[in-house]
């Protein structure tokens, strides 16, 4: 069924992003009988996979029962590349298969659980472009949108904002200015506004993501199922209409599951997500906010808090306009939420939080001594 010595360009996955990479990963298995597949939908103890047969592609039902693990992070997901044994046969026009290893994983979206937990959740595997899906029906939830740009960031993957359902914005002057909101807020990250029901900007994207894997994410009614048919070319996904009462969704796709697209590449659309919370995404915020850490490394000290220390850049931006509050305020509360997440899991990260927490403790401590010498000298 499956050549070991075929060329990654010449084999029947290589729609699905196999490649020389894979291949080299995949090598210690190639005599055991086994064969490469990608996993295409994961359900319940089973994943559904992609597998080579003759010139073609088949799909395979695979139990992960052999790789089963405690570990949220460690556990089959959408678009991992698994090494398969089919010699169990057919069931019907599938195969039946075995998971016996998962190949390394290139990059991983990853979202924590909960606040409250310091678990994450594996939300798409090698992953070339996280596309977040934000819908103009509603009205922009800018921090939202660095939220998610900071995870796919993270992950590895570049991220892409796509502004749904743009031919409810009849000004293109207010259309242009949305746009650019989002811009400011997802430095170094392209912004385009399509219509998947007009059909505006869908080529655009296709472009954008052609010959590689991306992955769908946003709320429920964000628009995503439309616009994964767009991509598509054909109704894959169920779409149904939004919510009067409050514009959301009705979560239409269920599962992950991974597309092939026309152009090119492969897309895994998601369900929709009420909450994404930081995990470990240091560097993801770090180029998300890029701005404000310049800006940072132009205060007078290092250790800079940004609120009242002299000499701080950061500040000094807010009070000319050049940086707006509100950007200061998400960077703070994503760093925030991070630093916790981080902490629960990591000794020195949260010797890092104990010491800040006792150094804001003993300023607000000094700062009230302060005021209340203050106040008897009058």
């Amino acid at each position: 069924m499956f050549n070991a010595n075929i060329s990654a360009a010449a084999h029947p996955l290589t729609a699905y992003g196999w490649d020389d990479g894979f291949a080299e990963s995949f090598t210690p298995f190639a005599g055991q009988g086994f064969v490469p597949g990608r996993i295409v939908r994961v359900d319940r103890g089973r994943v559904d996979a992609v597998v080579a047969e003759g010139d073609g592609v088949r799909t395979a039902l695979a139990d992960t029962a052999l790789v089963a693990t405690s570990d949220p992070m460690r556990v089959p997901c959408t678009g991992d590349w698994a090494v398969i044994d089919v010699e169990n046969g057919r069931v019907g026009d599938h195969l039946d298969g075995v998971v016996r290893a998962l190949l390394p994983r290139r990059t991983a979206m990853v979202r924590s659980t909960s606040s409250k937990r310091s678990e994450g959740q594996i939300l798409a595997a090698n992953v070339d472009h996280a596309v977040i899906a934000v819908s103009l029906a509603e009205a922009l939830d800018l921090g939202r949108i660095e939220r998610f740009v900071s995870l796919g960031w993270e992950s590895g993957a570049q991220p892409v904002v796509v502004l749904t359902k743009s031919d409810l914005v009849a000004d293109p002057a207010g259309l242009g200015h949305l746009v650019a909101d989002v811009a400011d807020a997802a430095p170094g990250v392209q912004v385009l506004a399509v219509s998947a029901a007009a059909g505006e900007g869908v080529e655009v994207l296709a472009a954008v993501v052609a010959g590689g894997t991306s992955v769908l994410l946003g709320r429920s009614g964000a628009g995503k199922s439309t616009l994964a048919n767009a991509l598509v070319g054909a109704d894959v996904q169920d779409v149904r209409a939004i919510r009067d009462r409050d514009g959301k969704g009705r979560h239409t796709t269920t599962t992950r599951d991974l597309l092939v697209l026309p152009g090119g590449g492969v897309l895994i659309d998601t369900p929709g997500l009420r909450g994404v919370g930081m995990w470990d995404a240091e560097e993801g915020l770090a180029r998300t906010f890029s701005d404000v850490e310049a800006l940072a490394e132009r205060c007078r000290f290092a250790d800079c808090a940004h609120g009242a220390e002299p000499g701080c850049a950061v500040m000094e931006a807010v009070d000319s306009g050049a940086l707006s509050p509100r950007r200061l305020e998400s960077y703070r509360k994503l760093q925030r939420e991070n630093l916790r997440i981080v902490a629960k899991t990591d000794a020195r990260a949260r010797a890092v939080l104990r010491r800040d927490w006792k150094q804001k403790q003993a300023l607000g401590r000094h700062m009230m001594e302060r005021k209340r010498g203050g106040g008897g000298g009058e």
